[in-house]
């Protein structure tokens, strides 16, 4: 299974849904809050975000090597069975 990582805010309602979405597949992940990181682990997730082509934004999900940017549990799916 290709790994989970997911850049978001703590209080983004979207980036809650993003959460319960894997969770409830049952879908392990990882997870920042950018919100409540320190300086250095933002700067490593705007450069991470930068890499990928990608505007910050939130959530960001990362699956393997792929990017999905907002809350879109139809790519998420996807982009799991690829």
């Amino acid at each position: 299974m290709k790994k989970i990582m997911m850049y978001t805010l703590s209080t983004c309602p979207w980036c809650m849904r993003a959460k319960k979405f894997f969770r409830e597949k049952d879908i392990p992940f990882e997870y920042i809050d950018y919100d409540k990181a320190d300086e250095e682990t933002r700067k490593s997730i705007q450069e991470d975000c930068k890499a990928h082509g990608e505007e910050m934004s939130f959530p960001f999900v990362k699956t393997g090597e792929d990017v999905v940017v907002g809350y879109n549990p139809e790519k998420y799916s996807k982009l799991l069975k690829s």
